[in-house]
């Protein structure tokens, strides 16, 4: 029973992103993930090309996958490199902000109509163990608690990152009253002179007239 209910927790608490999708050669797919500050990503790709001669998708050695990585809306590149059909990919945030996630092929040729089928898979959060390492060494209880320990950390930093955001809202709405005091002030100013001056002209008015 225990068991159970911990292995329900950990389905809703998991931060893999797993998908598939298609490409064509000249293409380039992007996707955004929002991160908190320091956190660890990590990628792991593999790429199918479709033979037309077997009528399937394949493995090509000569294909090649280019990564890249980006900060936005700042633009800052965190990941440009190019590997193999299958790899990984690992970077850290440093600011907490949106990051784009690209994925291209290595072909050149604006002629070329080959068609990849590409796996992704994005872990968030700090680097995960080797499972299958320490199978033989733990119980399947004690490593499942270890993933949820970890899935309580990305929870952690995922806090941060809302107060964070909340720090941000809060400075700026405080620059926005702080602002708007001061122009009513000014406004007052302006009122106070202007009557000032109306009094004291008609004063002189007046009194230009009981002299006639």
């Amino acid at each position: 029973m225990r068991l159970s209910a911990l292995s329900f927790l950990l389905c809703l608490v998991t931060s893999i992103n797993a998908l598939h999708f298609y490409l064509d050669a000249n293409q380039k797919r992007c996707f955004i993930e929002e991160l908190p500050s320091d956190t660890v990503v990590e990628g792991h790709y593999k790429a199918l090309e479709w033979s037309e001669q077997q009528g399937k998708y394949i493995e090509n050695d000569q294909l090649g996958i280019i990564v890249e990585v980006q900060e936005e809306p700042s633009g800052h590149v965190v990941v440009k490199t190019t590997g193999p059909l299958d790899g990984r990919f690992t970077f850290t945030s440093h600011d907490a902000s949106d990051h784009s996630i690209c994925l291209s092929t290595n072909y050149t040729t604006w002629f070329s109509h080959t068609h990849i089928r590409m796996n992704l898979d994005i872990v968030v959060g700090s680097t995960k163990a080797d499972v299958e390492k320490d199978r033989s060494h733990i119980s399947d209880l004690s490593g499942k608690i270890r993933d949820l320990n970890t899935k309580l950390e990305d929870i952690r930093r995922e806090q941060q990152y809302q107060r964070e955001r909340e720090a941000d809202y809060r400075d700026l709405s405080e620059e926005t009253n702080a602002r708007a005091v001061w122009y009513s002030v000014a406004q007052i100013v302006v009122l106070v002179a202007t009557c000032a001056w109306q009094m004291r002209h008609l004063k002189r008015f007046f009194e230009d007239r009981k002299m006639r």
